[in-house]
């Protein structure tokens, strides 16, 4: 129970169990060497960067997704570029499916040390025409599937009393609405985004820092292009209900959240928890 104090917690409250690292040079900071992650949604796209980016900096990489050849794909990809990856195929809206990955990373890796919640839709629909189905799907993966994860996550890290990262992807979404058909996705990253807050003020004590990133319009990129620059990236499409002004000039590709998601994961980033992130190009300054 929280009690006294400023803010309502006192020093009694709070086991400091994440240190502090002024003496570190900045390479060890940024290594996540000895680390264990899953990515959900990770075959392809943004969960396909950021499994990749998290194993370039030295993590032993869990792509779960409901495609399982994909998600093996996607681990080869990983381990073509040197990382170390393995493939699991979960329905993250499935608590007993979720809890059988959990599970399955610590008997493999001895522990889950960041749980990056990626896997998601972004359907469109008019809100007059929408259906029960239409926002259960949506809310069932966006939402439900988050919760899931942070909860084998947290399960796993508490028991291991080593702390963890927990990173859920939301969007820019998540703090405002940014064209029509969107109410069912809107409502289900507003979600995220508190869920996450939530989660960093319950499991802070614990060690475990949980973070949210917010993206906005992503472009999708197929395996063999993703870590390729390409002076166009991002000015290819601009979806209708999409049409914002972003200050950076250009939509987002997979590798500008993948950069972000590991900035949170790594040590760079202790004393960060609760906040969620924009990736946005500027977009909620406009």
């Amino acid at each position: 129970m929280w009690k006294g104090g400023e803010c309502g917690v006192t020093s009694e409250d709070v086991e400091r169990t994440v240190p502090d690292v002024s003496d570190q040079p900045l390479d060890r900071l940024m290594r996540l060497d000895g680390r264990t992650a899953v990515v959900t949604g990770g075959a392809r796209n943004i969960g396909l960067a950021i499994a990749s980016r998290l194993a370039e900096a030295g993590a032993r990489v869990v792509i779960a997704d409901a495609d399982g050849p994909e998600a093996e794909l996607g681990a080869e990809y990983v381990r073509s570029r040197g990382g170390i990856a393995t493939s699991i195929a979960v329905d993250v809206r499935d608590s007993d499916a979720v809890r059988t990955l959990a599970d399955a990373v610590v008997e493999q890796f001895g522990g889950v040390d960041i749980w990056v919640n990626n896997a998601g839709m972004f359907p469109t629909r008019g809100f007059l025409e929408m259906s029960d189905a239409d926002w259960d799907a949506t809310v069932e993966l966006n939402l439900r599937g988050t919760f899931l994860g942070c909860r084998e996550a947290a399960r796993r890290m508490v028991a291991a009393e080593r702390g963890g990262v927990i990173v859920n992807i939301a969007s820019a979404a998540a703090f405002r609405s940014s064209g029509i058909e969107l109410s069912h996705y809107v409502a289900s990253k507003f979600g995220v985004r508190g869920l996450t807050q939530a989660l960093a003020v319950e499991l802070g004590r614990h060690g475990i820092r949980v973070i949210g990133v917010a993206p906005t319009y992503i472009e999708r990129r197929e395996r063999d292009v993703l870590h390729i620059a390409s002076p166009t990236a991002g000015r290819e499409r601009r979806p209708p209900h999409l049409l914002f002004h972003l200050p950076l000039g250009r939509e987002g590709v997979p590798d500008d959240v993948a950069r972000v998601v590991l900035f949170c994961a790594s040590d760079l980033a202790l004393l960060l928890t609760g906040s969620p992130i924009l990736v946005d190009a500027g977009q909620l300054a406009v």
